[in-house]
């Protein structure tokens, strides 16, 4: 069954407007007829609906509504990916994965050792493009909603942000042992809101990762997130920036997925 996402505005009683580019893709592309169902997601509320198509015009397609789908795709936990900028294209596959993973926002950082410096213009223009990504990736995976990627952050603003959340990961390639991360993980509870901090290519910088989790209180550390932060262990491998936020998702829909 066909995915698309649709606007709260054009959820209408027992009806829902499709519009704009989703209408050429209905029509031309997968060549769709009335009388075939579709499952429709209001883009940013969670809320999921079972519809058959009742009519198809240039500019719209509608669907009358046969139920709300009351189990939905969405974890309990809202998980936010504050990923380092990485070289190339490795934005685009980090997206596309957490999204099918079930992450709730992503938020790229610039972090000291990010090879990658964008100015506002360029940012903009490469949000707009992980968005579509994001976009394409929640339908592929039948998520209720689309998650948010926002404007790339300094590493302050990210840890400004990061303190009103309620759990903060961050895995650590000196950090050893995997029972540490096994307690931190099982420890967290349903409706909690969920960090995960990943470094680039070049790893966290000393001042970053005492900032974000520090072993001594010292300049630059955040009490606000004293008793929420714990660094963790991914394994005796060092992975890739790429890889590191995926296993950790994947970990915690191990332990949190329903």
């Amino acid at each position: 069954m066909y995915q698309f996402f649709v606007e709260e505005n054009q959820l209408m009683g027992d009806r829902i407007a499709i519009l704009g580019s989703d209408v050429n893709h209905i029509k031309n592309v997968l060549r769709m007829k009335i009388g075939e169902r579709v499952r429709v997601s209001v883009s940013y509320n969670g809320r999921s609906f079972f519809g058959i198509i009742d009519s198809i015009t240039e500019d719209e397609v509608m669907v009358a509504i046969e139920s709300e789908d009351e189990s939905g795709t969405e974890l309990s936990n809202r998980i936010y990916l504050f990923q380092g900028l990485p070289k190339g294209d490795k934005m685009e596959l980090i997206i596309q994965k957490a999204v099918e993973l079930g992450v709730y926002e992503i938020i790229p950082v610039a972090m000291k050792n990010c090879v990658v410096k964008l100015d506002d213009k360029k940012a903009g223009n490469k949000v707009k493009r992980w968005q579509a990504i994001s976009e394409s990736a929640a339908k592929q995976s039948k998520r209720t909603l689309i998650p948010e990627v926002q404007m790339p952050l300094t590493w302050k603003e990210a840890m400004k942000k990061a303190e009103e959340l309620d759990v903060v990961l961050v895995p650590y390639e000196c950090e050893r042992g995997m029972e540490t991360t096994r307690e931190v993980i099982k420890s967290i509870e349903p409706g909690q809101s969920i960090a995960i901090f990943i470094g680039p290519e070049g790893g966290f910088s000393p001042e970053e990762i005492e900032g974000i989790c520090p072993t001594n209180a010292g300049d630059g550390y955040s009490q606000e997130l004293e008793e929420k932060s714990h660094r963790i262990s991914l394994g005796r491998r060092i992975l890739r920036t790429e890889t590191a936020g995926l296993a950790t998702l994947s970990m915690l829909i191990f332990c949190l997925d329903e």
